[in-house]
């Protein structure tokens, strides 16, 4: 897979990033499948590998789905089908960014930002909690009514407004085994005005759900959350030319060795931000840049996911682009030619260090070489992944352009 294709040709461009496995290529037409992102790859009760992501014809168009594959060995993968959302043509109402919570009763669960026809900052991410849920390994779902959701100051005045929000990432267990997921709350605009600089400088913050019961496999009229943190201020981190604005969004969760949570997040500053929590997210440090190491190199981001995650030898991995906004001739602003290459860094623990967790050299993993595809025209690569350890191999499922699903096989060597 190694050879490199005719620049632009949407048969061969997957071959680009030398993937080792395929999940998805887009087929077109009717199928409505030309933007695919938030790829999360998670192992069901019976030990198959599913992978659930958002599919549409373009991001913003309005027909967001939520689809589900499968495999059994962890190279060949079905065709998607599809949990929630509309089918071409069909009207409905659009479901996006779907993330599972599998419970240790069995039970799947499927959370996402369903579109209500009240809409308060954009059609992508206000709507209400959707709820579908899997009793047979993910073959079959039911639809449940919305979950209700805890509002703070930041949401619209009038309660008929759905919250703006989304989760990208899986949930993780905290000290108490308990699954807790990270989102992004956006400013309702009648709390805070229009943006002043585009959609990048929307007043955001970063906020965390634990699902307190879920391993029970309740019915999702019965599911309890808490709401965090109980400050309800959240996590902040300035925008650069308009301080009193926050754009903090996309928190990635770790546990560490010595029970407290560890946070990432991207900001719109050129640098990755981090924060910690002592007491499993009730409260958090104030959000500081994160560096190689105490008082070390500022790891640099664009705005885009930088997301954490844990290895099994009690190392992290941390996946971002290793860039400040600038690439080439672009800059912090034209998020669909930044967002590459992709880097990976390995975290080690420092129990008594300031910032807990250091970082080893940066090393390029994954490009479109700036190549341009699909419905958006993007050369983004590696934004919203996930990480499995399945069958004694690390891999790392990514979007390519959010065009192509493919995975990645983390061995020794390529992470040396």
């Amino acid at each position: 897979m190694t050879d490199t294709p005719a620049p632009g040709d949407p048969a061969m461009e997957w071959r680009r990033s030398s993937p080792d496995i395929i999940v998805y290529l887009p087929r077109g037409g009717d199928h409505n499948d030309t933007d695919n992102e938030h790829f999360l790859v998670f192992q069901s009760p019976a030990g198959d590998l599913l992978a659930m992501w958002t599919q549409s014809s373009r991001e913003g168009f309005g027909d967001n789905h939520i689809v589900i594959a499968r495999s059994r060995d962890g190279e060949d993968w079905s065709e998607p089908s599809r949990i929630v959302g509309p089918s071409k043509g069909s009207g409905e109402l659009q479901a996006s960014w779907g993330f599972p919570v599998v419970s240790a009763q069995g039970r799947i669960y499927c959370f996402y930002v369903q579109l209500t026809d009240v809409i308060d900052t954009s059609h992508s991410c206000c709507g209400v909690m959707g709820c579908a849920f899997s009793d047979d390994d993910g073959h079959t779902w039911a639809i449940a009514d919305p979950v209700p959701m805890a509002r703070n100051r930041f949401d619209h005045p009038d309660p008929s407004y759905p919250r703006n929000w989304i989760v990208w990432q899986k949930p993780v267990r905290d000290s108490r085994g308990r699954w807790m997921a990270g989102y992004t709350q956006s400013t309702s605009l009648a709390v805070r005005p229009e943006p002043p600089d585009g959609w990048w400088s929307q007043d955001t913050r970063c906020w965390f759900m634990r699902f307190d019961n879920i391993d029970e496999g309740p019915d999702p009229a019965d599911i309890r959350i808490t709401w965090l943190p109980h400050d309800e201020e959240g996590l902040s981190v300035p925008y650069p030319e308009h301080p009193e604005i926050s754009v903090a969004q996309e928190p990635s969760i770790v546990l560490l060795p010595d029970g407290r949570l560890f946070t990432t997040m991207r900001t719109f500053t050129g640098h990755i931000w981090y924060s910690v929590s002592q007491d499993d997210g009730d409260s958090w440090h104030p959000p500081e840049v994160l560096r190689r190491c105490d008082d070390g190199e500022p790891m640099r981001q664009p705005i885009a996911p930088c997301p954490i995650y844990p290895f099994e030898d009690g190392t992290y991995l941390l996946v971002f682009h290793n860039n400040d906004g600038h690439v080439g001739p672009y800059g912090p602003r034209d998020v669909m030619f930044n967002r590459r290459p992709a880097f990976v860094a390995v975290g080690t623990y420092h129990a008594t260090a300031h910032q807990p967790v250091w970082f080893g050299e940066p090393k390029q993993i994954l490009d479109t070489d700036g190549v341009p595809l699909g419905p958006k025209g993007t050369a983004e690569i590696a934004t919203y992944t996930s990480l499995t350890h399945w069958r004694g191999q690390w891999v790392l499922w990514y979007p390519d352009r959010k065009y192509y699903l493919l995975g990645k096989r983390l061995t020794p060597s390529l992470l040396e």
